[in-house]
């Protein structure tokens, strides 16, 4: 067989990437405040982008499968503010403004610069440190143990760490570690466990003892009720059993969890949900979550008329470029958030009105058919996206659930609503009446929902309630304890 070289001509079709597409997915999946970062960035960069001096109001109305919108804007170019009607129907936009908008107008300043801020915890504890340790050299150790506390107040490196960093014997880290945990407050803070934690709390109220500290080292056997086991090692019948119980269930076992920490991120939603007059639900995008930017065009002018060399006419032309990319893909963004949101708020009716026990299975792809996207764009959008609703604000894959099949052929059943119902059922136990996985299974077939046992277990675990044999120990310690 001969070897020959030829050339070929083929003619085909593909997506090209470009670096400004790839932006704009990239903007989708942003959260608000990786979007505040990235647009601040580029403000830094470009000259022709400047702070929209006004927000826009945008809405829809969704109810009875009908979803209308409408849109008011203060000021040209404002990103996001003007979803069209994507059906037919009438419905008035109510428009949302926030306190602080409400308060501030046009100043930087807010009703929250009001409040009185609760302190950090490094804060809190580098004074109490500086309070209760007299002798520099403990100062000094103080001061390193209040860098290694977390959020939960504990202090989890080891004292021949602490001596090694500072050079000094590993017996004053412990003897200075000792003081801070016997007088800062509260108690609990630079505990190097959860059972230190709630050791140095029982101290502090004098109920310390031997049965206590056995319980302490054990808090295993007690997380998982088994007073059978406990009774073996403490002597102690469950009666006594349960009021060591009731005193450590009284304690904080993370008193960290009082202050304030840096670095921590507000949750924004970045649409509301209310209801209307006429009992349709109303989608709105948040001001406060939507950059405001437009392009300067007044001072493009002014700065192009005594541009005469080449390469700065190039650079106004890259910035006046890059700028209406930056102000479409906003308002593309905006839209397209509205747009889902205002889908899943349509399918998700019965959860804005019953609860959780109203929500109904739903998927990326049947949302993406519906609203005619990708759904890798849908799963973009609800990414790190939240919704305000009158049951709280929910992150949007929080709608999102897979199905279970009913029993009895009807309509399939959401996974959070079945884990609704199996707490409901435990919520209701009482003594003598707790029910195992198959009798949940049982009542579920019964009530239209067809659910295997292991399924039941599953979604009980994953709820954090304990087996129906650690319930029935619990529940029989608590009636000998009454």
């Amino acid at each position: 067989m001969a070897l020959s070289a030829k050339l070929q001509l083929r003619q085909s079709q593909a997506l090209v990437m470009t670096p400004q597409l790839l932006q704009s997915i990239r903007l989708l999946q942003y959260s608000n405040a990786e979007l505040q970062a990235f647009v601040e960035r580029q403000m830094e960069s470009n000259p022709l982008l400047i702070h929209s001096p006004a927000a826009a109001d945008a809405a829809v109305s969704v109810g009875s499968g009908e979803v209308t919108g409408e849109a008011r804007s203060d000021s040209a170019g404002y990103p996001g503010a003007a979803p069209s009607a994507v059906a037919n129907g009438i419905g008035g936009p109510a428009s949302r403004r926030s306190a602080n908008q409400a308060f501030s107008g046009d100043s930087e300043f807010g009703i929250e610069d009001l409040a009185d801020r609760r302190p950090s915890l490094h804060a809190h504890a580098a004074q109490e440190v500086a309070d209760i340790l007299e002798d520099a050299d403990e100062r000094r150790i103080g001061e390193e143990l209040c860098e290694h506390l977390d959020e939960s107040g504990y202090v989890y490196v080891s004292a021949a760490e602490i001596a090694a960093q500072l050079r000094c014997p590993i017996e004053a880290v412990e003897r200075t570690l000792q003081t801070i945990q016997r007088d800062i407050a509260p108690a609990g803070l630079f505990a190097r466990s959860l059972a230190e934690c709630l050791a140095i709390q029982l101290k502090r109220q004098n109920r310390f003892d031997p049965v206590i500290a056995i319980v302490l080292d054990h808090l295993d056997l007690l997380a998982r009720r088994d007073f059978s086991a406990l009774r073996r090692l403490t002597g102690e019948d469950e009666a006594g059993l349960m009021e060591i119980l009731a005193e450590i269930r009284g304690l904080d076992p993370k008193p960290g969890h009082a202050f304030d920490h840096d670095g921590s991120e507000v949750i924004v939603p970045d649409v509301f949900v209310s209801e209307s007059a006429d009992g349709t639900w109303q989608v709105e995008l948040n001001p406060d979550a939507l950059p405001r930017v437009i392009v300067d065009n007044a001072y493009l002018t002014t700065v192009r008329d005594g541009a005469t060399r080449e390469a700065d006419q190039a650079f106004l032309g890259e910035c006046q470029q890059s700028a209406n990319w930056l102000v479409r893909s906003l308002d593309q963004r905006a839209k397209t958030i509205l747009k889902v949101a205002s889908e899943i708020v349509r399918r998700q009716d019965g959860f804005l009105t019953r609860g959780v026990g109203g929500l109904k299975p739903m998927t990326l792809m049947s949302v993406a058919e519906a609203i005619g996207m990708h759904e890798s764009t849908v799963s973009r959008v609800t990414s790190t996206k939240y919704i305000a609703t009158p049951r709280g604000t929910f992150e949007m894959r929080f709608f999102f659930t897979v199905a279970i099949a009913s029993a009895d052929g009807g309509d399939a059943h959401s996974a959070e609503s079945v884990k609704h119902r199996i707490k409901i059922l435990i919520d209701a136990e009482s003594v003598g009446k707790v029910m195992s996985d198959d009798d949940i299974a049982v009542v579920l077939k019964k009530e239209g929902i067809d659910l295997a046992r292991r399924t039941v277990a599953k979604y009980r675990e994953a709820l954090g309630i304990p087996s129906s044999i650690q319930r029935r120990r619990e529940m029989n310690a608590r009636q000998l304890a009454s």
